[in-house]
């Protein structure tokens, strides 16, 4: 993918002139609609859904999004507690792994979601 196609993807928009969002529903914390895409783009009238179940493939991206979020937040905690910036002994902690993983998880959903099908849209649609 070219730089302009991952700028594209990373802020939700078209993949082939970035101007409009792709989902119906440009708010990406609002859980109407969130995952519907347009069928064409409104402004350069991309066919922005090809075939059907073209965005299954985007599980993939998704998963992939996810065991990187997990990793960072695995790095972020080992950061903290080797540089001393938190005085507490309990953040490798198995339960704080998994409380800040699943935490950020939730928090982060919707957009990773979104994403996913905009890398996956990225990626096949010309």
């Amino acid at each position: 993918m070219s730089e302009s196609k991952v700028i594209r993807a990373i802020q939700l928009k078209c993949p082939c002139c970035g101007e409009v969002s792709m989902f119906e529903n440009p708010r990406t914390y609002s859980f109407q609609k969130m995952g519907n895409v347009k069928s064409h783009c409104s402004h350069c009238g991309a066919n922005l859904k090809p075939e059907t179940g073209f965005y299954f493939g985007a599980a993939y991206v998704n998963w992939a999004l996810t065991v990187a979020l997990w990793v960072s937040v695995l790095v972020a905690l080992k950061v903290f507690d080797a540089f001393g910036w938190i005085q507490f002994g309990f953040l490798t902690h198995p339960v704080t792994f998994l409380t800040t993983g699943v935490a950020m998880t939730i928090i982060l959903f919707p957009y990773i979601f979104r994403l996913s099908r905009s890398m996956w849209a990225a990626m096949f649609v010309k």
